[in-house]
């Protein structure tokens, strides 16, 4: 957690006097990237949250370490693809996202900013900052990386809970968003809420078991259907199972997602300097 002797870190916390001076060396930015959206009865729907503070943990940890190191602030309403359902979601259209992430982008390299990663926590993020990335490299050659924090959280799990618990508990309400809640987040989770896991739904109209958002199976092959997610999921859980989560896993994964992040941001500004 942040303490009063901490480096400042969060862009919209600096007065606009310390910003002028400290922005002039041309640190690096953090853009962290989320939604709102259901995430399972237990959990607030602000994923967000989440993205946010594993970017301000990095932060912290870079900029001690010795690479100055800020945090935008946090895009908190994700790109559109099957929370669409869901009463008080909100999300944006992609091609609406795509044009937010490139003005936040100029706005930056306006005045000099040009050490950008963004730090996403939506998988509905991920085409809109691509098409971004890759526009931007093809116009200027400058790079714009992107770590989406629930995928590299997924491929810790087996290493913090075992392959076979890993394989349980992972999925859409369970982890690793739940377990990261309720280490970095207690109070607002509802534990008392926290569904036991069930099996997938059905397609209601090719009777085909679902093995993920937009996908089924047929005789071991994978088919790609359009529907949405609460036709898949239990009240916005999907394989995994919630009962398996713990502040402990959590702990151990909020460690390992900041750390990774604060050593790819020194490795970055190494080959970007300022």
């Amino acid at each position: 957690m942040a303490t009063k002797t901490d480096p400042l870190v969060h862009m919209g916390t600096i007065t606009g006097g310390e910003a002028r001076e400290l922005l002039k060396s041309n640190p690096v930015i953090l853009l962290p990237m989320g939604s709102h959206e259901d995430q399972g009865p237990h959990a607030p729907m602000g994923d967000y949250l989440l993205a946010e503070k594993i970017a301000e943990l990095a932060a912290l940890q870079a900029s001690k370490a010795g690479t100055r190191t800020l945090v935008a602030p946090v895009l908190p309403y994700g790109g559109a693809d099957w929370f669409g359902p869901m009463i008080g979601g909100i999300a944006i259209s992609q091609g609406t996202l795509t044009a937010v992430i490139a003005e936040m982008v100029d706005s930056l390299h306006r005045n000099g900013l040009t050490r950008i990663i963004v730090i996403n926590g939506h998988g509905g993020n991920v085409g809109p900052i691509a098409e971004v990335a890759r526009e931007l490299y093809q116009r200027e050659r400058i790079v714009l990386p992107s770590l989406y924090l629930w995928r590299i959280a997924y491929g810790m799990l087996p290493g913090i809970v075992g392959a076979e618990k890993s394989a349980k508990v992972s999925g859409h309400g369970a982890d690793p968003l739940t377990s990261l809640g309720l280490h970095l987040f207690p109070e607002l989770m509802r534990k008392d809420l926290v569904p036991a896991g069930k099996p997938m739904k059905r397609d209601p109209i090719l009777d085909l078991p679902f093995t993920g958002l937009g996908t089924a199976s047929f005789d071991g092959a994978e088919v790609g259907v359009p529907h949405e997610y609460d036709e898949v999921y239990h009240d916005g859980v999907g394989k995994g199972d919630p009962t398996l989560c713990s502040p402990e896993t959590g702990a151990k994964l909020a460690e390992k997602l900041s750390d990774v992040c604060a050593r790819f941001i020194a490795h970055f500004a190494s080959k970007v300097p300022a």
